[in-house]
């Protein structure tokens, strides 16, 4: 319970009036969509509690924000609402209740219901005379909005004449049509590279990225942007007009208009719910951002006919996903260093829920980094997590700072063995250079036991630096001396639990020639590199006297891994642990490869993504026991590129080659019509 109502709505209002300013006059928010959207609902609950608060200045009368001064005005020929929000299931439930118990709602009737997506771009009104494009406006204040009409024509899905097929429906004499313009994700991304070669610093996020562009003076720079355009809605027009938004939609794309193809038509509220629910995953799948799914009644008649509350239509919600990005302070930059010495700064921030996950370390994965975003210890910033991508800062909100912010500046020295860090040439990276370095032992050890490796089961982190603290042992080869004896004093360890770790140890003596290579942690070789080494050599003391030219001489080989693997059996630590693991029995030669047929003979393939129903080592030894070949890499020497899920660069460049991509499935049934 609010102890001063109006004090509490005063203070809302002018909070959320500031955000509101920043982010669609001055295109530089201080907070999150998600943070915003929390206020104004708590604004919304204390308007209703007590009707007498609502003031003409309050955000829930408006939808949108005042128009910049330094464009032409134009007065809108109705008003371009918002929607209210729903943000679960039950909450779509709710708004279906509560318009149906309008009087205005027939009885008995379910008119069936549209879904759309709920684009995160700039809101665009379009006019048409005649079937010419006349003009456009950004949506401003809802009356009031923005003449953009000169950029808006360097956009080229927006069509200049209706209809754009010579055999399309007649339009009418007059059309205002509503729609959305975006930055594609691969756009925005290509534009913060070429802006951090250039020096220059990177845009925060698409959306405001596309408001910049869209809402200045210089048409040329709006050109210099690849905008889509998605349209879904008619304001007004001259005539008689489809009678559904599912009509509409059709009958907008049979004019020409960009429609998106992720729009669908439900008859009841029981199919809307998880389709609405399931975009949520799918979202970062697309090119462009979205921020929840538009519930929308489909008869027009009767969506009008329910009216307004406020600033938003009676007759649509809008379901809103779970906030990708937040903003919280960044409180202090970790060293962190890998199992190769390479040094990760790591962003110590003030826990923050983003996507349904508490966020509390972030890596920002190399100073140079740091340095391009402008991060500074102190910073308000803004953490991103997108389906299951890792969270990342996406950059800091300048306009919060204080002056109180510190800079970050690179480590000279590693933190856990003093040894001055390195460079490596052409590489932005910084590296601890001793391979004893007490993390790097660890972070070592860590990998080797990990499940993609030698899969030591009961061997986790905890562990490893309780074996390490006790002086048990200080590289890989150690986990083969250890004994019941050493084990079974240690906290936490029970009989049966040092029979089970113990027993895992040695079932890790049989795993293959490859899983071992892979294990050692030499830098590049993970298990496709490792599984050509195998082929070339199929003794670990053949490899480990292997030249430089012999190893670039191997497929699929690039040059710095070659490299890398020469100085990883150079150096007189792993020359030690080697031996050491050859002593204590760990299988150190290749098995004779089992042949199923040779149905793949001669082709070469690359696997990337996550498959369905197998691991990408076992689809690798599915084809090699088929007689075909893996490399790491796409090339014009590539068959064939195996795809599954978060495919990631190597898909774009197969597709780039012309080289042809075969899911799981493909893969199987390749193999069975060439056999």
């Amino acid at each position: 319970m609010v102890e001063n109502p109006a004090a509490r709505a005063a203070e809302l209002r002018e909070e959320l009036n500031y955000h509101i300013y920043h982010y669609h006059v001055l295109d530089s928010p201080v907070i999150t969509d998600g943070e915003y959207d929390r206020l104004y609902a708590e604004l919304v609950a204390l308007e209703e509690e007590h009707p007498g608060l609502v003031t003409p200045d309050s955000p829930t009368q408006r939808a949108g924000a005042p128009p910049r001064d330094d464009l032409p005005k134009v007065r809108h020929v109705q008003p371009v609402l918002s929607l209210s929000n729903a943000f679960d299931g039950d909450d779509v439930r709710a708004w279906r209740e509560r318009v149906g118990r309008r009087p205005e709602w027939p009885d008995g009737v379910e008119p069936g219901y549209t879904v759309e997506p709920k684009f995160d771009g700039l809101t665009v009104v379009l006019t048409y005379v005649d079937g010419l494009f006349a003009g456009g406006a950004t949506r401003g204040d809802g009356e009031v909005g923005e003449d953009v009409t000169p950029n808006l024509r360097t956009i080229k899905s927006l069509p200049l004449r209706i209809p754009a097929e010579p055999d399309g429906p007649q339009p009418p004499a007059r059309l205002v049509v509503r729609g959305e313009a975006l930055l594609p994700i691969s756009a925005f991304e290509e534009l913060n590279r070429r802006r951090a070669e250039a020096g220059e610093p990177p845009y925060i996020n698409p959306r405001n990225t596309a408001s910049g562009a869209l809402r200045q003076l210089d048409s040329r720079v709006t050109a210099d942007r690849p905008f889509v355009l998605f349209c879904y809605a008619i304001l007004d027009a001259d005539g008689e007009l489809p009678g559904s938004q599912w009509e509409q939609l059709t009958y907008l794309r049979a004019l020409g208009f960009p429609v998106s193809e992720h729009v669908a038509r439900f008859d009841t509220l029981d199919d809307v719910i998880p389709y609405v629910e399931g975009w949520a995953a799918k979202r970062a799948s697309l090119d462009f951002e979205i921020d929840g799914m538009v519930v929308k009644i489909d008869d027009l008649k009767l969506s009008d006919a329910l009216g307004v509350v406020g600033k938003d239509p009676r007759g649509a919600v809008a379901f809103k996903f779970p906030a990708e990005e937040r903003t919280t302070k960044l409180l202090d930059i970790q060293v962190n260093i890998g199992r190769t010495g390479v040094v990760t700064p790591s962003a110590v921030l003030d826990p923050v829920m983003v996507g349904g996950v508490t966020v509390t370390n972030v890596s920002l994965h190399n100073y140079d980094q740091i340095g391009d975003k402008d991060i500074r210890i102190g910073d308000t910033v803004v953490v991103k997590r997108s389906g299951d991508v890792i969270p990342y800062i996406v950059g800091p909100v300048a306009g919060a700072r204080t002056g109180e912010e510190r800079s970050v500046r690179p480590p000279r020295k590693c933190p856990y063995s003093g040894d001055k860090l390195v460079s490596a040439e052409e590489e932005v990276a910084l590296y601890c250079p001793n391979p004893s370095c007490p993390e790097r032992v660890a972070r070592s050890i860590e990998y080797y036991v990990s499940r993609g490796a030698m899969d030591i089961d009961g061997l986790g982190e905890k562990i490893v630096r309780q074996l390490m603290d006790e002086g048990l042992v200080g590289d890989v080869a150690d986990l083969y001396t250890l004994t019941a004896d050493d084990l079974l004093p240690l906290e936490g360890f029970a009989e049966k639990k040092v029979d089970n770790l113990l027993a895992a140890i040695e079932a890790s003596k049989t795993r293959s020639l490859t899983r071992l290579l892979t294990a050692l942690g030499i830098k590049g070789v993970g298990g496709t590199v490792a599984a050509l080494l195998t082929d070339a050599y199929p003794a670990l003391a053949d490899l480990a006297t292997a030249t430089l030219e012999d190893l670039e001489s191997i497929e699929g080989m690039g040059p710095i891994t070659a490299q890398a693997i020469v100085d990883y059996f150079s150096d007189q630590h792993n020359q030690t642990v080697v031996k050491k693991l050859e002593k204590a029995g760990v299988r150190t030669q290749a098995e004779a490869r089992q042949v199923a047929s040779e149905a793949l003979a001669g082709l070469t393939f690359v696997i990337t993504g996550t498959l369905p129903t197998m691991s990408r080592d076992e689809a690798r030894a599915l084809i090699e026991a088929n007689g075909g070949k893996v490399t790491g890499s796409v090339s014009g020497k590539t068959s064939y590129l195996v795809a599954g899920e978060s495919p990631g660069s190597k898909l774009d460049k197969a597709e780039q080659l012309g080289v042809p991509i075969l899911d799981e499935a493909g893969l199987r049934a390749l193999i069975e019509s060439r056999r």
